[in-house]
């Protein structure tokens, strides 16, 4: 997700979920190609396993940004077929591509062609009024003929004139049954949904249906919901990790990010979300909302923010999972699937590649 499923965020899941699959943002061909091409693309080497979010329509551009994200380690390349702002609608990439699905399979095939890596798609299940079930299994058989290694399908369709993507994603209905009825009748595709899912439990409901969820938002939002992601779905037996261990994992990442250049403000932005809804939750928020932003700010100020939280949410596991209650503007992605699948978290959270049957956020 844009602005939100930066590096820091993605080094922060990953002391939640060792396996979820993690999506970077969406980087254009442009971006990549014509500007600072580290920028995008730089890493943390323990964020593994990792896909990259590309925009764009050009099959030979789209083929070397997949080399380039080959080169700098990542497991997947994922194609974003589902945005619908104005601006990415501009460049032709985005959701108004559903509209044009050879020119989708003609991109995945380029890239197929250019790496080794799993080649996937990220998709509404409609856009406009070209939103019947008939309209998204043509979209889907399409570029499933081109080799793509799986599609996320965000269970909505997309206005392309009319709403802004913020109201794209809660005006059109959620339509989950769409994206249930495509992954029987087509067994042989891995197919994941996305849309409006809230917690594990919710995730879990859906691999009855589907071989691996994306949780995008809510992966922001309450990342410490998904504590318990890689004991449920990926048969881990450590135990899930605690708030406080969460908080010292981050401290080697703070002291990285500042010599990568990152500015501080920037790595504890998502950490602002860890505690939601338990006592000192607003002391948490007010430390590090405030104090990153001032003169001389550094890694002690989490010193500071940890004193705010009793010992009891920072050492319970369950109670700091289980709540989360307040709203709040935030974006990431996480994939979960069935065991031995594939789990991602968004900015998106998702998990390592492998066979069918997994959860992601990103």
């Amino acid at each position: 997700m844009m602005a939100w499923t930066d590096r820091p965020y993605r080094r922060m899941m990953r002391r939640i979920t060792r396996h979820a699959l993690l999506y970077t943002e969406m980087v254009t061909t442009g971006a990549v190609l014509h500007g600072d091409a580290d920028r995008h693309l730089a890493r943390a080497e323990e964020t593994s396993p990792l896909a990259l979010q590309v925009g764009g329509d050009d099959p030979d551009a789209l083929a070397e940004v997949a080399r380039r994200a080959l080169a700098y380690g990542y497991d997947e390349v994922n194609l974003n077929v589902g945005c619908p702002s104005d601006r990415v609608q501009r460049g032709r990439f985005g959701a108004c591509l559903m509209a044009h699905p050879d020119v989708v399979a003609r991109a995945v095939e380029a890239m197929r062609a250019a790496v080794p890596l799993p080649v996937t798609v990220k998709h509404r299940i409609g856009i406009d009024d070209a939103d019947a079930y008939d309209d998204l299994r043509r979209f889907v058989d399409v570029v499933a003929d081109a080799g793509a290694d799986r599609f996320t399908v965000h269970a909505r369709k997309a206005w392309l004139q009319g709403l802004s993507p913020k109201e794209n994603r809660t005006v059109p209905p959620l339509r989950h049954d769409a994206v249930a009825r495509l992954a029987a009748e087509r067994p042989d595709l891995v197919i994941e949904t996305n849309g409006g899912i809230q917690d594990l439990d919710g995730a879990l409901a859906h691999l009855e249906d589907v071989a691996s969820v994306m949780v995008g938002r809510a992966a922001y939002q309450m990342p410490m919901r998904w504590v318990d992601v890689d004991r449920r779905v990926f048969g881990a037996t450590a135990p899930a990790p605690t708030l406080r261990t969460v908080i010292d994992g981050m401290r080697d990442v703070v002291e990285d990010e500042l010599v990568r250049g990152t500015r501080f403000a920037t790595v504890v932005k998502p950490m602002i979300a860890l505690a939601r809804g338990v006592p000192g939750a607003r002391g948490w928020r007010r430390t590090l909302s405030e104090g990153a932003h001032r003169p001389g700010a550094g890694p002690d100020l989490l010193d500071r923010a940890l004193a705010t939280l009793p010992d009891a949410v920072l050492d319970g596991v369950s109670d700091v999972a289980a709540t989360g209650g307040e709203e709040g503007g935030g974006v990431g992605a996480t994939d979960v699937g069935q065991e031995g699948g594939v789990v991602a978290s968004a900015a998106a959270v998702s998990a390592a590649s492998s066979s069918s049957g997994s959860t992601r956020s990103g």
